[in-house]
C-alpha cells in the first residue's frame, strides 16, 4: 500500500480534488411511501392500493404527490449493540445484536389533507379511535419506504418535442416492514402568518438495508 504525503504538506487544492461532486447535497433527494395493500380507507371500502388509482379529488392518497410534498427524512443510522464480558480486571468487548431506530418524515400539508387523512387512517387500521380492535397480523399493517439520495449531475434525454433531464441516484435505502407509531398534531394559531402547516410521522422499522443505487434514467 502506498505511502501517504507528508500531512503538513495538505492544501485547499488537494482537498478540492478528494471531494467528489462537491460533496452529497441534503435537499436532493426523495421519499416513497408504500401503505400497506390490506388496510382500507377510514369509513369506506377500498384498500389504500386500490385508492392509488383515484385522482386527488377523491380524497385518497397520492404516490407521486406525496413524493413532493414530503420535505424532510433522514438516511438511517446503523446501530450494533455490545456485551461487556469481565476478564481479570478488564472488558472484552463483543458485538451485540444489531437494532433499528424509529425513522420520522416532515410532510407539508395541502388543502386536500390527503397525506394527513391517509397516515391516520393507516393508524386507525392498526387501533381504532373507539374501541381496542384492529388489525392483528403484522403483515396486514406494515408497509414499505425508500429513501433516495439525489446527485447534482444529471443527464438529459432528448425528443423530439422537449428534453428531460434525471438526477442521478447516488444512494438508496430501503425501509422494510413499517408501520405509523405516531401522527403529529397541526398547529393552528392567529398568529401564524407567511406559513404552511405541515406535520411529522414516526414509523417503527423492523429493518433497512442498503440497496444499489439505480443507473440514471433506467
Amino acid at each position: 500500500m502506498a505511502q501517504l504525503d507528508n500531512p503538513t504538506q495538505r492544501s485547499i487544492s488537494q482537498f478540492k480534488s478528494k471531494l467528489t461532486g462537491g460533496g452529497a447535497r441534503p435537499n436532493l433527494f426523495e421519499v416513497q411511501v408504500t401503505f400497506p395493500s390490506t388496510a382500507k380507507e377510514l369509513g369506506g371500502s377500498k384498500t389504500f392500493q386500490e385508492n392509488l388509482q383515484r385522482d386527488n379529488n377523491g380524497g385518497s392518497f397520492n404516490a407521486e404527490e406525496f413524493t413532493f410534498l414530503c420535505k424532510a427524512a433522514s438516511l438511517p443510522a446503523s446501530n450494533v449493540g455490545n456485551i461487556d464480558i469481565p476478564f481479570r480486571g478488564r472488558t472484552l468487548k463483543v458485538a451485540g445484536d444489531r437494532t433499528f431506530d424509529p425513522w420520522s418524515i416532515t410532510v407539508i400539508n395541502d388543502e386536500d389533507f390527503n397525506a394527513y387523512r391517509s397516515f391516520q387512517n393507516w393508524m386507525q387500521n392498526i387501533a381504532q379511535y373507539g374501541d381496542s380492535s384492529g388489525l392483528s397480523n403484522p403483515s396486514d399493517y406494515s408497509g414499505q419506504a425508500t429513501v433516495y439520495q439525489l446527485g447534482r449531475t444529471v443527464s438529459a434525454t432528448q425528443t423530439t418535442t422537449s428534453t428531460t433531464t434525471t438526477s442521478k441516484v447516488i444512494a438508496k435505502y430501503k425501509f422494510a416492514d413499517i408501520w405509523p407509531s405516531t401522527v403529529s398534531n397541526i398547529d393552528l394559531s392567529y398568529d401564524s402568518s407567511d406559513a404552511i402547516e405541515e406535520f411529522t410521522v414516526d414509523f417503527q422499522v423492523q429493518y433497512w438495508y442498503p440497496e444499489k443505487a439505480p443507473v440514471a434514467g433506467a
